[in-house]
């Protein structure tokens, strides 16, 4: 976790993984990198946020497999997150309580899944395709801690890879060009 800047309480705060996403930001708003994965996404958020000062709300910014075709090459905010890699239904039957339920946001793009899992399969990518349209390793996690809170709270995701065989080899080439397009995303949008 490493927190770039300080927390200004009337401006956002961006959370991105790795600093390879980060490369281009020059909106001089704090840039929180948190580490690959749910755990390290929501341990960064929640400690950045108790300790204070809060910002006004917190952007989640980074790349995404597109899971389906027509996603490839744009800049998304995502409509609503769900946690692929939590077994949602079967909690609930042992449980009666449903625990990492889908999280509405106030995107109108497409659906993310979350999961601490770097998708690089067809057959995994065909599965996740039946319920989202693009998939990461942070979003969820972010929203949840930033929800709790009470904060607004965007998921903004470029889509850096197909999800499919090779995706790790396609991230790796495309990640600064994907930097490029969120940094212009959050000098126009924020």
């Amino acid at each position: 976790m490493r927190l770039i800047g300080e927390i200004d309480p009337t401006r956002p705060l961006l959370v991105l993984a790795v600093a390879e996403e980060a490369a281009h930001l020059t909106s001089g708003l704090p840039v929180l990198l948190t580490g690959m994965g749910k755990v390290n996404a929501a341990t960064a958020v929640a400690t950045v946020l108790a300790r204070g000062p809060r910002p006004t709300a917190v952007v989640n910014l980074g790349t995404a497999g597109a899971l389906k075709p027509g996603f490839a090459g744009v800049t998304h905010e995502v409509s609503s997150v769900i946690q692929h890699d939590l077994d949602s239904a079967m909690l609930a039957s042992l449980t009666g309580v449903t625990y990492g339920g889908p999280i509405g946001l106030t995107g109108r793009g497409p659906v993310l899944a979350t999961g601490d899992l770097f998708v690089a399969d067809e057959a995994a990518r065909a599965r996740l395709a039946e319920e989202a349209d693009l998939v990461d390793m942070e979003g969820y996690a972010v929203a949840q801690a930033v929800r709790q809170t009470g904060l607004p709270v965007r998921l903004v995701k470029h889509v850096s890879d197909d999800a499919g065989e090779g995706a790790a080899k396609s991230w790796r080439e495309s990640v600064d060009d994907c930097a490029k397009e969120l940094a212009r995303w959050a000098a126009e949008n924020l």
